[in-house]
């Protein structure tokens, strides 16, 4: 190659096609493993969702239980003076279930979301397991529902036939007081039974106009077929919900422990690749008149051998970190007197 004295070459080595076919082949690399960490984002964004609608399952499941505790209907039974009052241990049971389930619920879906942004498989370890275990009890309180799918109506009507057949039977008891708030609470009066004697001599509680009244044991019955029916939406709904919740978390614990999280964010380590590793643009090499370009194996030793000092930096594109090589104004050391260093000119 001939060259005029005064004028540069800039030639592009086989290097810089080596490069280039690397960079290529990375690029179908990572485009190729792109498919794992859209699924994890994609898991997180319904974690997060999943959670809020957890959250949602344990304010509505508290309320019911503080509805329950507090209702006056509920309450003026479980109150009975009796020996064994069935409906107060039914009562209790439920209450102590409900908030127990809601606070369950609230701390496994605090700790999944805190898990999924933090990406701690600890964490979402914890809430794998407070889901868990509102599943079995969620199961336990269906199976129980569908063996015995009028204890709790059952219970009630017991106890209001206990007070009522104390009451009309010794008028100066306890139970008459009772029996009436039961009554007011209610807005019905007394029981229709077919067993019931003509001609009894136990006293009538209703009378004037509490005659006109509902019978009470069709007013209770009519009463609790709204909170069973809330019973059953939230226990369907919490067993949807834990389902895919156990799911979900399952899968991300599984994702950050082989390492395919997505918050890596503090923990880039710029070190200097090797030459040859993918750059960001072609680098050109200016090179003074003389013999013919010896052919290098790599770009270092191109550079080196034509006494070119190279600056390398480094430089953050998208998440992956690559040397960028800029070339010195100054091309070749003099060997002797005769050739002086000239500056690069463009041709």
């Amino acid at each position: 190659m001939h060259l005029r004295p005064g004028r540069a070459a800039v030639v592009q080595g086989p290097a810089w096609q080596e490069t280039t076919q690397r960079s290529r082949g990375e690029e179908r690399r990572g485009a190729a493993t792109m498919g794992p960490g859209r699924q994890v984002r994609v898991a997180k964004c319904q974690m997060l969702v999943t959670c809020f609608f957890v959250l949602l399952l344990s304010l509505s499941m508290a309320t019911a239980m503080a509805l329950l505790h507090l209702e006056d209907r509920f309450a003026v039974v479980s109150r009975a003076s009796l020996d064994s009052n069935p409906w107060e241990a039914v009562h209790r049971w439920v209450f102590s279930l409900g908030i127990s389930l809601a606070g369950l619920l609230s701390l496994g879906a605090t700790l999944s979301a805190a898990a999924t942004m933090r990406e701690a498989p600890g964490l979402l370890a914890t809430g794998f397991l407070c889901f868990a275990l509102v599943f079995c009890s969620l199961v336990q309180v269906a199976l129980w529902r569908f063996h015995n799918p009028t204890q709790v109506e059952d219970a009630m009507l017991d106890t209001y036939d206990l007070v009522y057949d104390q009451a009309v039977r010794s008028p100066s008891s306890i139970q008459w007081p009772e029996l009436a708030a039961i009554q007011d609470t209610f807005l019905c009066c007394g029981k229709r039974s077919p067993f019931q004697l003509l001609g009894s001599r136990e006293a009538d509680p209703c009378r004037g106009e509490e005659a006109a009244r509902e019978d009470c044991l069709q007013s209770i019955r009519s009463f609790l077929k709204t909170p069973q029916n809330i019973a059953f939406m939230l226990t369907s709904t919490g067993l949807a919900l834990m389902v895919y919740a156990m799911l979900l978390s399952s899968f991300l614990c599984f994702a950050v422990r082989s390492g395919r999280g997505l918050d890596r964010r503090g923990k880039y380590t710029l070190t200097p690749r090797a030459c040859g590793c993918q750059v960001q643009e072609p680098s050109r090499f200016t090179l003074s008149q003389g013999g013919p370009v010896p052919r290098r194996s790599s770009e270092a030793e191109a550079l080196a051998g034509h006494g070119v000092q190279e600056d390398a930096c480094m430089t953050l594109i998208g998440s992956r970190a690559y040397p960028l090589i800029r070339p010195c104004p100054a091309t070749r050391l003099p060997t002797d007197g005769r050739h002086q260093p000239q500056a690069p000119q463009d041709p």
